[in-house]
């Protein structure tokens, strides 16, 4: 198996010269709960107190919103963490958003997503929806959506650094790791598998180093 990082330990390059630059590269993985749990509990108010949906309307919307960010974490992991374009600068920018996470897998500063980096994709992805679903529906989808997300960031950290015992955790994480160390052009999902047997991007489960893989 090739080796496809430069250290799996808990380190990182510096990837700006600019100190606040730099800062806004790094987070602590707490930052996301931090963050998008108020913005759950909003939109929950909102769901209840202003549209007054019923809990089988509001829990059918969260389901959908779960399911559709779990496409979307595939399609961005896929299409746009691992597009590498060919110019010099097009290089930088793909280290910046992915590749210093391939190099330095194990830096648990940069296992979750920076604020500057999931606020406006949130910003975005909310006033998508909302024209797509209305005022009033998005509410409740958009709750599932931030837990997808939640979700995500959240198990992408634990996989890197917990010592994880539970079956459903411990299939997330050699999935992962797959990812990572045995061919980063497969296994596109981290919170779940599912896309990656739908797009035929999982790994061949009749091989020998899959079921040999830890």
């Amino acid at each position: 198996m090739t080796k496809n990082f430069i250290s799996n330990k808990d380190e990182t390059v510096r990837m700006f010269k600019n100190d606040f630059m730099e800062s806004l590269s790094r987070v602590h993985p707490a930052v996301p709960l931090i963050i998008y749990i108020p913005v759950v509990l909003f939109f929950f108010y909102r769901s209840i107190f202003i549209f007054e949906f019923s809990f089988i309307t509001i829990f059918s919307l969260i389901i959908f919103g779960i399911t559709v960010w779990s496409l979307a974490e595939y399609t961005l992991h896929r299409f746009i963490f691992h597009y590498e374009p060919k110019s010099k600068f097009g290089e930088q920018i793909h280290f910046i958003f992915h590749g210093v996470h391939h190099d330095y897998p194990s830096d648990s500063r940069r296992l979750v997503m920076p604020p500057s980096v999931s606020i406006p994709l949130a910003v975005l992805f909310y006033f998508l929806f909302e024209n797509i679903l209305g005022i009033d529906l998005v509410s409740p989808f958009f709750i599932g959506f931030i837990i997808g997300y939640l979700f995500y960031d959240m198990t992408h950290f634990a996989v890197h650094h917990f010592a994880i015992k539970n079956k459903f955790f411990l299939f997330l994480k050699k999935h992962h790791m797959r990812h990572h160390f045995q061919d980063s052009k497969k296994g596109y999902g981290v919170s779940s598998p599912v896309w990656d047997d739908v797009m035929k991007t999982n790994f061949d489960k009749t091989k020998e180093e899959y079921k040999s893989f830890v």
